[in-house]
């Protein structure tokens, strides 16, 4: 009772009855209870020590790191009292049952030079605790981002004989030691042809031959055989194997996200190993909830980076359990994340969601890299946000200095996608337009070409850089060492002269060379307009039909002289008569019907997007009367619609089902 009542007040005594305590103890015969009733007390003990200033060592082999403090080191093989020293091995070394707290107290330290001066004050310490020690110094002293230890850590005595230990004690470290330690080896950058790291290797090499390695511990030498020896390694195909014939359920959900970069060092041998990835990928399904927001985003880099397309459930199951982990994301981490989502076309709204408000309260301390991966995103996905976009214009605007070539572009070019304006508009334009002047010439052709499009299709057009885009010399950098200008940059250039001409009249510079100008702005691919849904097109057809009185009067798929296509075209004589699509005489109007489906809009949005909304800009400036058949619901079907009224004075268009039973669209005819 006498030991109980001490434990339960120690911690209000001061440093002399702490003392008084230990030697009251230390006269007690040890029988097995005093005995353990003194290991708890010595790491509580143990815990309120303070650090050592500095480290200490008196020789090279790790047996013999010993201090006390305010005492002097005791010479190797010098008798001390049998009291003191049971007491003494009893507060220092580090029992097994005790590891939780010994790596609790790694993870404590800030610095290198703290986790030597600990390490220090150690008499003995498991295999496993030596690795984890030197894991440490490598998490807390890395000065660069290739992980590299200064060279003031790698020549310190206390780490050289944390070295030489493993280095001499290889054959008999445990599985878990001899793996731990060579992945902290590996991260420090150590030299891979000392001694040790060879003798390591080669341990691993005969224990992997004997199949005497477990799953995690497969894993762990797997990844640093990588970081090691590189994916061409004859002992990681060897690894691969193994891992293939044990049961996922022996798997960990840290030894599952291992395996995926392990693969990931090695995506050409992808095919070779694609059955035991889906076997992985399937497994991972029923892990999802038990991965950290790091594991989650390195496994859906791996996912890209091994094109593991038909693992979309996964992604899908991922990008809903990591909605609540957006704020816990670093940087680099919702990155990855985000360009996932763009390469496997997920988009969700309740991330969306998320985003929005984890963009919100962090715009101005974003990372560049990221505002400009949230905003690709937005742009690929055709996600209209107005809180992400203002926010990273609010953030470009503030910090326009950070943002390389690459990212400006990244984050201008949605605003044209989505045919968005923010609240900033004047301030980010300028700002934009600085940044030009300033760097023009270390923008690369074709992500200049991107971005002054991007601003021509929402109405900002670069007038002071057009003189420069249509010169012979942009148009050579443009086209660099291949044979001819791609389809995207020719019709980018072409819609930039026509804008010229159209909307910028005062311009006087240099025109477009015809042979740079396509015939048409729609083509299978890279087409600056969508194409017309052909469900939605015959739906109205057979309305039109009915109102004019025949198929005669209107033309569908009309390619003008200006690069646009017209989904339907109807041509009025001078008294507003409808004439036979065949005339060409006496034609007063056309009318451009644009028969706007869901693609032509942003998505879940009412918003036109910029390629479109330029289109019927353009057509109105060409003298063309612009009705938009807007379908707000869409389903496929073979419902069918009558027109019932038209004007083109007034505008007035509606639109009814003809059966109520069958009604599948609705369209605002304006």
């Amino acid at each position: 009772m006498a030991l109980v009542g001490l434990r339960r007040n120690l911690c209000h005594l001061c440093d002399f009855q702490i003392h008084r305590a230990l030697a009251v103890l230390r006269s007690q015969p040890v029988s097995h209870i005093h005995q353990a009733v003194r290991e708890h007390l010595c790491y509580w003990f143990f815990a309120l020590r303070p650090t050592p200033s500095r480290v200490r060592s008196h020789h090279p082999c790790w047996n013999n790191f010993h201090s006390e403090n305010g005492s002097k080191t005791q010479p190797a093989g010098q008798l001390v009292s049998p009291r003191v020293h049971d007491w003494d091995r009893l507060e220092q070394n580090i029992k097994h049952a005790d590891e939780q707290m010994f790596y609790r107290r790694l993870n404590d330290f800030t610095s290198s030079e703290e986790v030597l001066s600990f390490v220090s004050t150690l008499e003995t310490l498991p295999d496993s605790g030596a690795a984890g020690a030197l894991q440490r110094i490598w998490e807390v002293g890395k000065k660069d981002d290739a992980g590299r230890l200064p060279e003031e850590i790698l020549d310190n005595h206390v780490f050289k004989a944390l070295c030489f230990r493993l280095e001499r004690e290889a054959p008999t470290l445990t599985n878990t030691g001899l793996v731990r330690a060579l992945q902290a080896l590996t991260l420090s950058h150590v030299d891979p042809q000392t001694s040790l790291l060879e003798n390591l290797v080669a341990e691993c090499q005969n224990r992997l031959q004997k199949g005497g390695l477990e799953v995690h511990h497969l894993c762990i030498l797997g990844e640093s055989l990588v970081k090691l020896q590189g994916p061409g390694c004859v002992m990681l195909e060897q690894i691969i194997a193994q891992l293939q014939g044990e049961e996922l359920e022996k798997f960990s959900p840290e030894d599952v996200v291992a395996i995926y970069r392990i693969l990931q060092a090695c995506p050409e041998k992808v095919d070779q190993h694609q059955a035991f990835l889906s076997k992985i990928n399937s497994f991972t399904l029923s892990v999802v909830y038990s991965l950290s927001p790091k594991s989650i985003s390195q496994v859906l880099s791996a996912l890209v980076a091994l094109d593991q397309t038909q693992a979309l459930p996964l992604v899908i199951k991922l990008g809903k359990y990591m909605v609540r982990y957006i704020p816990r994301f670093t940087s680099g981490e919702l990155a990855s994340v985000l360009e996932a989502f763009i390469y496997f076309g997920y988009s969700d709204r309740f991330f969306t969601r998320a985003l929005e408000q984890h963009v919100a309260a962090l715009c101005l301390a974003l990372n560049p890299e990221v505002v400009s991966k949230i905003t690709k995103y937005c742009s690929k996905k055709l996600i209209f946000s107005k809180p992400i976009l203002n926010a990273v214009a609010e953030s470009f605007v503030c910090h326009s200095e950070k943002f390389s070539p690459h990212q400006i572009s990244e984050l201008i070019e949605p605003f044209g996608t989505l045919n968005y304006l923010p609240p900033n508009t004047p301030a980010l334009f300028r700002k934009l337009e600085t940044m030009l002047v300033t760097h023009f010439n270390h923008f690369p052709p074709k992500t200049l070409l991107k971005l002054l499009h991007s601003c021509s299709l929402i109405e900002r057009h670069p007038v002071n850089f057009m003189a420069k885009i249509f010169s012979p010399y942009f148009l050579q950098q443009l086209q660099g060492k291949e044979p001819y200008l791609d389809r995207l940059s020719l019709a980018q250039l072409t819609q930039l002269f026509l804008t010229s001409i159209l909307e910028c009249p005062f311009y006087k510079g240099p025109r477009l060379l015809p042979k740079y100008q396509v015939k048409s702005f729609l083509t299978p691919c890279c087409s600056l307009e969508t194409p017309m849904d052909f469900q939605l097109y015959k739906s109205v057809m057979i309305g039109l039909i009915d109102l004019l009185g025949a198929r005669l009067y209107f033309a569908s798929k009309v390619l003008t002289p200006y690069c646009y296509t017209l989904d339907v075209e109807i041509k009025l004589d001078e008294e507003g008569f409808v004439l036979p699509f065949t005339v060409d005489e006496d034609v007063r109007k056309r009318v451009a019907l644009c028969i706007d489906g869901p693609k032509r809009f942003c998505f879940n949005s009412k918003n036109l997007l910029g390629k479109e909304a330029i289109k019927q800009r353009h057509l109105r400036l060409l003298g063309y009367e612009v009705v938009q058949v807007e379908c707000s619901r869409f389903f496929v079907s073979k419902s069918t619609f009558l027109i019932q009224t038209y004007s083109i004075q007034g505008t007035t268009w509606s639109a009814s089902p003809v059966d109520q039973d069958s009604y599948t669209y609705t369209y605002q005819l304006c």
